[in-house]
Formats: structure tokens, sequence, C-alpha cells
């Protein structure tokens, strides 16, 4: 896999003058041609812009809620560097809440999570070694070495990617968390503090990885 960081522009590449110094400050060096820059795409599911990302109630509603998380404009990048495995160990992990599954029973709920991680570009479980503040977005980029990755198979050993200031609970260094970020979005839509809450979260998308591979986004 290349170890060059991968960046993400905002929805349709538009370029701005921000995201272009937070690519040089994340990849190291500006315009270098080991640097690939990728348009982000449209929001998955029609997601609406202005809902704040919050760690309560933020993940699941219902069969695959529509990803609704905050993307400012010029702010909407992701960054990925190195490889990692999914069969690597996680460690001890950090919280938030699951909604409930369809109102249909567990054969809903189940469907439910297969069909969320069918729309996922990626989760991921590690723990948080540097939160920066992006001066005047209020959003602070969010450094995560990843100890587990559940989509990609695959995938990579950092995450750099933007969050909300106000999220609860806020990302601290030294955090352990899961990650779900769906196509089309920069925000985590999924994101689970501390090993209590990342148990039932684990479980989860453990069991619905291998059908979630037989669906289409939808």
């Amino acid at each position: 896999m290349d170890p060059s960081p991968e960046v993400v522009d905002p929805p349709g590449g538009v370029s701005v003058d921000g995201p272009r110094a937070v690519h040089a400050d994340l990849s190291g060096a500006a315009g270098d041609p080991s640097v690939r820059v990728l348009p982000m795409g449209s929001r998955a599911h029609g997601g609406r812009s202005g809902r704040r990302s919050r760690a309560r109630g933020v993940v699941l509603r219902g069969l695959v809620a529509a990803v609704a998380a905050t993307v400012v404009v010029g702010m909407g990048w992701l960054v990925v560097q190195g490889d990692h495995g999914a069969g690597d160990d996680a460690g001890s992990g950090s919280a938030a809440d699951t909604a409930a599954g369809p109102a249909r029973g567990q054969e809903g709920a189940k469907l439910g999570h297969a069909g969320y991680l069918a729309c996922a570009r990626l989760v991921a479980e590690g723990t948080i070694v540097e939160v920066e503040p992006f001066p005047g977005a209020r959003q602070d980029r969010v450094t995560l070495d990843v100890g587990r990755s559940y989509k990609p198979a695959k995938g990579q050993d950092r995450i750099v990617f933007p969050m909300d200031e106000d999220v609860d609970p806020r990302p601290r260094p030294g955090d352990h968390v899961l990650v779900g970020i769906t196509r089309g979005q920069a925000q985590p839509d999924l994101w689970s503090v501390g090993e209590k809450e990342i148990a039932p979260e684990r479980a989860w998308i453990t069991a619905a990885l291998p059908e979630s591979a037989t669906l289409p986004c939808e």
C-alpha cells in the first residue's frame, strides 16, 4: 500500500487557500508530487449541512440514518497515512451512545448496521495523539493512531480529521476512540469514547461486516 499521505479535498474539489495551507502542514511539503489530491464528492444520502457532530445519539437513527455531520466549506479534509490491518488488536476504548435500530426488531437492526457499514468510507479504532484547534473554524483537527481498521480491512496507520468543538465528549490526547466516517463526509458520524461504550459498537460492527460487503450503498 502506498504510504504517501492521501488528502481529500472539499466537495467538488474546490480550491481554497485555507485547506491548501492545512494540506501543506499535514503532508509536510506543499506541492509535493507524492501527495494525491482527490475530489471528496457529493454528500452521502443527501446529508444536510449545518448539523453539528455530537457524540450522544449521533450514530444510527433507524435504518442507517442520513449522514449529517457538518463539513465547513474549505475544511472538508481527511488525511490518512501508513498501513494498518483489521486484525490488529485494539486496546482500550472511548465513549458515546448508539441509537436503537429500526422498530422491526433485531433483524431490522442488523440490516441497519450492515447498511451503515456498506456506506462507510472508514471505520476504525485507535488512540488520539493530537487535538489541534483550527483558528476561525470552531473545529479541531484530530490525529488518531489506528489500532484496528474495520473498513477498509487494510486501513491506514494514522488518520487526521476535523471535528466540531462542541462535540461531547471532547476528544483528548490519550483517549481511545472508535470512529466511523460515511462516504462524502470528512467528520465522524460514529464517535464512541471509552471501552465501555466501544465494546457494544465493536460487537455489531464485527457481526455486520460480512453482510455489509454484499449490500449496495443506498
